[in-house]
C-alpha cells in the first residue's frame, strides 16, 4: 500500500492536487491511504517551502505546482 501525502494548508491548488491524486490511484487500481498536511511546521520537517507538495511514501515528487493527472500517475505507479 502506498503512503500519498499532499502538503499544503487547505488552498484551492492544494485541494485540486489531492483530488487529481485520489483520480490517478483509483484509476490505476493503486491500494493507497491519502493523508492531507495541513501544519506548516510539519510541511517544513518534508524541506518543503512552496506548497502544493506531493509526498509519496515519504518522497518528494513536486512541489509548487498541480501536475496533471498522467504526471501524477507516473509518480505513483
Amino acid at each position: 500500500m502506498k503512503k500519498i501525502q499532499i502538503l499544503g494548508t487547505g488552498c484551492q491548488k492544494c485541494t485540486k492536487l489531492a483530488d487529481l491524486t485520489r483520480q490517478a490511484a483509483d484509476e490505476l487500481g493503486i491500494e493507497y491511504e491519502l493523508e492531507k498536511v495541513t501544519k506548516i511546521s510539519d510541511i517544513l520537517k518534508f524541506g518543503v517551502m512552496v506548497t502544493p507538495a506531493l509526498v509519496i511514501d515519504g518522497k518528494v515528487e513536486v512541489s509548487g505546482k498541480v501536475p496533471n493527472i498522467e504526471e501524477v500517475k507516473k509518480m505513483i505507479s
